[in-house]
């Protein structure tokens, strides 16, 4: 087993590494202790190399074995430049990593994918979640793909693409009258009740590793080394400090040259405990979201204060973006990079955006922006252009195109 022990982030208590994602002394999130010789002599740049084209060909820095299926699990999404939406907002170069093309076209079905493959060692016959949207999608598509059955709990409010998605892979689905925090609350409270892997809460701690493996594509497609700064959206705050704990990772392991990037989070001005937080130099305090970025809604970030300290600890900062300029960061997006990016795209934009006129950012760093879902999913705040309407005639086409014969 490539982890046998869990280890709570406050008090350091240790625990066996089963279905549990919280300390019962005082209450702390586990995470997996790793065998750090184990895995120096495992996790080398030939070793992944030629490991298969998934998230997978990390194994060694994850807490699970891999599954059977490893070659066609989600990861290894590709690592773009954007030169035009680079030279719109100033800055030397920006990479758009996305996570819109993996199978449910989030970045989610990294951390489901980990959650699953420890689901299966245990034998569990459910996965369920609490989720804004895509999490549903990853865990539904997951258990269709083994055999499992799948249980989602929805804010009600959804975007309802997120919603037929997660149908259409026969998920059992709950809209909750309430916020995501609602669902989640009902959620633990299932946890205490049923034998079902619930992949947010009792598998939290392996759930969240698939998030690493993030910083660990980002700097094995840059030829091994590490970009200046990364744009990432803050829901929970855990990508947010896997993606640091990734880049450290690897450097400890001498697998890449130059230190750990600058790490800068966006959250929406109407769901942005974190980005005040921060702002403010205080611990977060929760909120009542009310946000076009529904997939970033989540008043009670349950890593917010590790976010804000991982902002700092890397040289970063975290900022709230309007919720008006949303929507066009989208279309920024799309217009100078050709990638339709969810509204959660549209706050990291909105995040590069701010950090480039805060000048932290500029015209001699490399920047990696995150695209962790599709715009298909969210286009309810995009301005969509209607098409000119003509006849089946060339002469009107020509006349509207202003073209004279």
């Amino acid at each position: 087993m490539p982890v046998d022990t869990l280890r709570c982030r406050v008090c350091e208590a240790e625990y066996p590494a089963v279905a549990s994602g919280t300390c019962v002394r005082c209450f702390g999130p586990l995470e997996p202790v790793y065998d750090w010789e184990d895995v120096a002599s495992r996790a080398t740049r030939a070793r992944i190399e030629a490991g298969p084209r998934s998230l997978w060909r990390y194994e060694a820095l994850l807490p699970v074995p891999a599954p059977r299926d490893a070659a066609s699990a989600p990861g290894l999404t590709p690592l773009l430049p954007a030169p035009r939406l680079a030279d719109a907002i100033g800055v030397g170069e920006v990479w758009l990593k996305l996570d819109h093309t993996n199978p449910t076209h989030s970045f989610k079905d990294r951390v489901v994918a980990v959650a699953a493959a420890k689901a299966a060692e245990l034998g569990t016959e459910t996965l369920a979640c609490a989720s804004t949207g895509n999490l549903g999608n990853a865990v539904a598509a997951r258990a269709a793909a083994s055999g499992m059955r799948s249980v989602v709990l929805y804010p009600s409010t959804v975007e309802p693409e997120k919603m037929l998605q997660t149908s259409v892979y026969g998920a059992e689905m709950y809209a909750v009258h309430g916020s995501y925090d609602d669902c989640s609350r009902l959620i633990v409270e299932l946890a205490g009740e049923l034998d079902w892997a619930f992949v947010n809460v009792n598998l939290r701690a392996y759930y969240a590793e698939g998030s690493k493996t993030l910083a660990f594509e980002i700097a094995e497609q840059l030829g091994w080394e590490t970009p200046d700064a990364v744009v990432a959206p803050i829901a929970s705050g855990s990508l947010f400090t896997k993606l640091w704990q990734g880049f450290e990772q690897f450097r400890q392991l001498g697998l890449v040259s130059g230190e750990s990037p600058r790490l800068y989070g966006g959250q929406a001005e109407g769901c942005a405990p974190v980005a005040h937080a921060f702002a403010d130099e205080r611990p977060v305090s929760p909120v009542r979201p009310q946000t076009v970025a529904q997939s970033l809604a989540i008043g009670a970030p349950a890593d917010g204060d590790l976010a804000i300290a991982t902002a700092r600890a890397s040289g970063g900062a975290v900022y709230a973006v309007p919720e008006a300029d949303v929507g066009p960061n989208m279309t920024l997006l799309a217009s100078t990079a050709g990638v339709f990016g969810e509204t959660a795209a549209g706050v990291t934009v909105g995040a590069l955006r701010s950090a480039a006129a805060a000048g932290a950012v500029g015209e001699t760093d490399r920047v990696v922006v995150l695209v962790t879902g599709t715009g298909l999913k969210t286009p309810q705040v995009v301005d969509a252009r209607a098409g000119t309407e003509i006849s089946a005639d060339v002469d009107e086409l020509l006349a509207e195109l202003g073209v004279t014969v």
